[in-house]
């Protein structure tokens, strides 16, 4: 699907907190280990290389396909200090758009924390060869464990850019992360919302799915709909994937 500069602009607002497989609200998942969170790295040295391949049946950021309800190959890898420093780089194929079809996110922040956790960073979104498309974005992320459940909250902030028609946007998401006992089986729900700047309107998203970790590949199947049909790119749809990370 052939979209225009602004209409694809409006459409690739990304980030957010933790979401796991790139079917939650806040694809791409940029993960990064918190400090103290890899006994290893105690014995390996002060830095921790993340290395992580997906493939998802529909690359969803915020409830809307960017990849035009296709198929989407997303590798990244991040570099973590024992400090809370991290650096990365993720990319993903994307609808073609103004003669390009990749999407590269460079990353870098701080994240630490024990009973509650923070990330503080940003993400500079690159379209090589749409150069007019590229924008970059503030995250800031809490997450804390209440029993089986993980929670997360997340706020990004999009300044006033000219590649997004000069309008700032801020998007509020919540999340949360349930293990089951006894199995690989994870339970995953999340509702985001987008103030408008960008996409033009306000837009509430939501997923509910399910992971299952095994042999080392994290299997994924999600339900994602909001309340904008944004051409046919925010409806409803099931987005299945599976990732290796080491």
């Amino acid at each position: 699907m052939k979209l225009t500069t602004m209409t694809m602009a409006a459409v690739l607002l990304p980030l957010g907190l933790a979401a796991s497989p790139a079917f939650a609200q806040d694809a791409p998942a940029h993960e990064h280990k918190p400090p103290n969170a890899v006994e290893e790295e105690q014995v390996s040295g002060p830095f921790d290389i993340a290395v992580n391949f997906a493939v998802v049946s529909d690359y969803r950021f915020r409830g809307v396909s960017l990849s035009d309800k296709d198929f989407a190959f997303q590798p990244s890898i991040t570099v973590s200090h024992e400090s809370g420093i991290y650096v990365g780089v993720w990319a993903s194929n994307v609808a073609p758009n103004a003669g390009d079809d990749v999407e590269v996110d460079l990353y870098a922040g701080f994240a630490g924390g024990d009973a509650l956790t923070y990330d503080i960073g940003a993400t500079y979104y690159v379209y090589p060869g749409a150069s007019g498309l590229n924008y970059y974005e503030f995250i800031g992320k809490l997450g804390t464990t209440v029993g089986p459940a993980t929670l997360g909250a997340t706020i990004g902030y999009v300044p006033s850019q000219s590649n997004l028609g000069n309008r700032d946007n801020i998007y509020l998401g919540t999340n949360v992360a349930v293990g089951l006992p006894g199995t690989p089986l994870t339970l995953t729900a999340s509702i985001g919302y987008d103030e408008g700047g960008v996409f033009g309107t306000k837009k509430t998203d939501w997923s509910l799915g399910a992971t299952a970790t095994v042999q080392g590949f994290t299997i994924g199947a999600s339900y994602v709909d909001s309340n904008r049909f944004l051409g046919g790119l925010a409806g409803a749809g099931a987005v299945f994937s599976i990732s290796y990370g080491f």
